[in-house]
């Protein structure tokens, strides 16, 4: 079976949202589902069972337990024959994504959480997750029920390749066009040149996706806020992110961030790995 579709979980609603948006992903790849929360009460040395003079369904293990069956639960109410597994994992949430995200082709969380999971979104935990993450992230936030094309930044660097690819191949699974967006300022080299980047950006993406249909666009503003109003009438917004050969010094770029934190739609962060230097 290919690599499921990872979500993250801690019982609030944004993660069962998360969990929907899961759920269709796993769909259309035709990969499994896996639901993982991150139980971090063992390592602050707590009692994890119930309380002595409360009821025996009580405690915090058992509550962690519940949060896993009520995400498996929502998976199952949409998708019956779903293939779904979940896992309670020991672990600071960043740490047990990032790891689990090595067996995934996708890891899904969600805009809001409790507790420490709340930083998922809208804080450094989800900076820190797409940047460390070895597949890509999507981070659900934005329209409840988004609509309109895929659309993918493009830069002219090598770094977006990789987003361009996955957006194409969400696009084709989505059967939604995808619009291939440039910002161009008068500061950051001439005209003529930026004409040429959206285009440059889906050589050979057309041919090996010949059902897309292909849009580009060149607009004259600063990059984030062009992202961000863009957002507004897109189903996904593709990032790119520039990594150096695993996972140390990692860090997302000013622009990922600010779509994160401010996208209209769901996001997803694509990391683009340069070789690791000689030692």
């Amino acid at each position: 079976m290919n690599d499921p579709v990872l979500v993250g979980v801690d019982g609030s609603e944004a993660s069962l949202a998360a969990v929907d948006v899961g759920v269709r992903e796993a769909r259309l790849r035709g990969c499994g589902l896996k639901v993982v929360h991150a139980f971090i009460w063992p390592l602050m040395h707590v009692s994890l069972g119930p309380s002595p003079n409360g009821p025996a369904e009580g405690g915090l293990r058992h509550q962690a337990e519940d949060v896993l069956a009520d995400a498996r639960r929502r998976a199952r109410e949409l998708d019956p024959d779903l293939h779904v597994d979940t896992e309670l994992v020991t672990g600071e949430p960043l740490g047990v994504l990032a790891g689990r995200s090595r067996g995934a082709c996708l890891v899904v969380v969600g805009s809001r959480g409790l507790g420490r999971f709340s930083a998922l979104l809208i804080g450094s935990v989800a900076v820190h997750l797409a940047a460390h993450a070895a597949c890509p992230v999507l981070i659900v936030r934005g329209r409840p029920e988004p609509e309109g094309d895929v659309l993918v930044a493009v830069d002219g660097s090598g770094v977006g390749a990789e987003a361009v690819g996955f957006a194409f191949a969400e696009a084709s699974v989505r059967r939604a066009p995808l619009t291939a967006l440039h910002a161009w300022h008068s500061h950051t080299g001439r005209l003529d040149r930026a004409e040429r980047v959206p285009e440059e950006a889906v050589v050979g993406w057309r041919e090996k996706y010949p059902d897309v249909d292909v849009r580009t666009r060149l607009v004259e503003q600063h990059t984030r806020p062009a992202l961000i109003e863009a957002s507004r009438g897109a189903q996904l917004l593709v990032v790119g992110a520039r990594g150096r050969g695993g996972f140390a010094g990692l860090m997302l770029g000013s622009t990922s961030q600010a779509v994160i934190q401010h996208a209209d739609c769901p996001v997803a962060v694509v990391r683009h790995t340069e070789p690791a230097e000689p030692a």
